[in-house]
């Protein structure tokens, strides 16, 4: 849409994506995580994180001058320092329940295929939430398999690691 303009995010964007983050994720986790799960997950889920906004390959799309999504990617994969050849791991993607259905979220992961290629980078991993595997499957990613991840109180969040071809174009 001719509304939304994509940018590099920036650290002083940490309030606007917290926003996106919590409010995305509230409004969309329910249907498939339950409330004790989510109590203990959502509060560390909806921290903006500032090494990916200072990252240069993280994400902001914004509306009206509001920021509506954000996401990005890294060479680590999350929580960890371990770097894979060709390897791109997608971080932190939300849009806001109000900015669902434009386009958003596959603009932003298009405009990290498009970077991730330039550099020559030539697959992304993403660990998904069991809410976005059929946006994820429809962005061209390919269910690899079940992971739990932990958050504070041992509390298991399950999600699925997805990979994708960086090459392959999706119309």
């Amino acid at each position: 849409m001719a509304d939304l303009k994509l940018r590099t995010a920036t650290l002083s964007d940490m309030d606007a994506v917290e926003t996106v983050l919590r409010r995305s994720y509230a409004a969309l986790l329910p249907a498939d995580y339950p409330p004790s799960v989510l109590v203990t997950a959502l509060p560390v889920m909806v921290r903006a994180q500032p090494a990916l906004l200072s990252s240069g390959s993280y994400f902001v799309v914004e509306r009206a001058g509001q920021i509506v999504g954000c996401g990005g990617f890294t060479l680590n994969a999350p929580g960890g320092d371990a770097v894979t050849d060709g390897l791109a791991h997608i971080r932190h993607v939300a849009v806001d329940p109000d900015a669902l259905r434009l386009g958003v979220a596959a603009r932003i992961l298009q405009h990290c295929f498009a970077t991730a290629r330039a550099v020559g980078l030539h697959r992304f991993e993403a660990l998904s939430t069991l809410t976005a595997v059929p946006f994820y499957a429809a962005q061209g990613f390919v269910e690899i398999e079940p992971v739990e991840l932990r958050f504070p109180g041992d509390i298991p969040f399950p999600a699925i690691r997805m990979q994708r071809d960086a090459r392959l174009h999706i119309t």
